[in-house]
């Protein structure tokens, strides 16, 4: 790193979501921007963030299961837990911030909302000088016909945001919060509250992976990595050693490598 390089050099335009808007339209803005998560705002004033992650926990929940997704407001979802700096501060003090916080919030010198740093900003400045092995992770499996409700308890029992889906030994797709959040909106809207309880017991992970599974090779180099994650918009993907899966590297994988 160097000292000329400052956070107004890497931060982006914020994006925002009113706490009083409807987790359905956050959920869309996600999706049509490839942002995650968003700064939830009253007022002009940031109150917190909003992720897909409580998005989905939020769909996925059974008391909330007589409520359309159109009825939830983001305020139940915000979470309070995020971090901010200044424009002119050095680029330095980002790598722990990112390690810790999936987004950055960006002040200037009155307190006014104007910018935001994520992984992918910081990514587009700066990468592991190691290779991507230092970035690999240990990666979770789970077999495509497993039933989405007990996918969502893992989740939230081992805080785990993204499986690799295996079908009778291949790899065929990945399934993450953001399956699990357009999944159960999905669900929500078109499944009447009566036969809710049966129907999602019977959805299974095949139905809402995301396929064919984006994965590199263990050769592949850092910057090929990373122009595949900003190019595809993925949080993630799957390394492979000779048809075997080797790990995976995400976003803060990368950033805890710098």
């Amino acid at each position: 790193m160097t000292k000329e390089v400052f956070i107004k050099d890497v931060m982006a335009k914020p994006t925002t979501i009113s706490k009083s808007a409807k987790i359905t339209e956050a959920l869309d803005k996600m999706l049509a921007e490839g942002i995650d998560p968003l700064i939830a705002v009253n007022n002009n004033s940031v109150v917190g963030i909003v992720s897909r992650q409580a998005i989905a926990e939020k769909l996925g929940s059974k008391q909330n299961s007589t409520l359309a997704p159109t009825a939830i407001h983001v305020a139940s979802v915000v979470e309070e837990d995020f971090t901010s700096v200044y424009p002119d501060e050095s680029i330095n003090v980002l790598i722990p911030l990112l390690q810790r916080y999936k987004l950055v919030v960006v002040y200037d010198g009155d307190h006014k909302l104007i910018g935001q740093v994520s992984a992918g900003d910081l990514l587009k400045k700066f990468q592991p000088e190691n290779g991507i092995e230092s970035a690999i992770e240990k990666v979770i499996t789970i077999e495509a016909d497993e039933r989405v409700v007990h996918l969502r308890r893992r989740m939230l029992d081992a805080n785990i945001t993204r499986f690799v889906v295996s079908d009778q030994g291949k790899y065929i797709g990945i399934v993450t919060e953001t399956d699990v959040a357009v999944a159960m909106r999905k669900f929500r809207e078109s499944v009447k509250d009566q036969h809710q309880d049966h129907r999602i017991r019977n959805m299974i992970i095949r139905d809402i992976m995301t396929a064919p599974l984006i994965s590199v090779d263990l050769t592949a180099s850092v910057s090929e990595v990373i122009d595949l994650m900003l190019k595809k918009n993925i949080s993630s993907v799957p390394v492979v050693d000779k048809g075997r899966l080797a790990g995976i590297i995400t976003r803060r994988s990368l950033v805890n490598a710098l």
